[in-house]
Parts: structure tokens; sequence; C-alpha cells
């Protein structure tokens, strides 16, 4: 079975940096679209920063020229390197990415379980 497994959450101060992982596993055949949302309680979630298998990057508005997204192809892991960070940045991030599993045909969103991260003032 494939899962995304993340990692790298936690608590920093304002204009701190952190760095996200994730990780795909499993009986995989390919992957096209990797990228990261968030959500933050009561709002709903929303894309982060997406990169596609050949590296074209994009990315919210709102975190433009603070993020940055990367893969690693032969690892079938994504990142997403967080600096200047803000308060409005708090919240549960997740890892999504578009498989196509061995023995398929149809390619699918999967999901990571999340991981907080929180930016205190």
């Amino acid at each position: 079975q494939v899962q995304l497994v993340e990692s790298g959450g936690g608590l920093v101060q304002t204009g701190g940096s952190l760095r996200l992982s994730c990780a795909a596993s499993g009986s995989i055949f390919s992957i096209n679209v990797m990228g990261w949302y968030r959500q933050a309680p009561g709002k709903q979630r929303e894309l982060v920063a997406g990169i596609t298998s050949g590296g074209s990057t994009n990315y919210a508005d709102s975190v433009k020229g603070r993020f940055t997204i990367s893969r690693d192809n032969a690892k079938n892991t994504v990142y997403l390197q967080m600096n200047s960070l803000k308060p409005e940045d708090t919240a549960v991030y997740y890892c999504n990415a578009a498989i196509i599993p061995r023995g398929s045909i149809l390619q699918r969103a999967y999901w990571g379980q999340g991981t907080q991260v929180t930016v205190s003032s």
C-alpha cells in the first residue's frame, strides 16, 4: 500500500525557519505532482505550494518569497523550506501526492497524516 509520512513540524518563534519533509513509500509506479496544504483552526484547507515531477513549482501568494518547495524523485520525497515564519502560518500542514500505484492505471491523490506548525509571536 502507498503511504505518505511527514516530519519536521514544531514550535518556532516569529521570523524563524522550519523544514518539512514528506516521503512516499509502498508499491508506487509513478508520482506526478506533490504538494503541501495547510489548515488552520476554523479555516478551510488551502494549497501552500506544489511541484511537478519535472520541477515546476507554484506557491500561494501568502508564502511567495518565504517558502521553497523541492523534491527528490529518487527518494520519492518532497520538502518545504519555510523561512521568515509568521504567526498566521500556524496550521496543520499536510503532504499531498498524485500517485499511480504499481499494477494500476489510475492516478489518485494520497494524503499524509499532517504535522503541526506553530509560530509564536
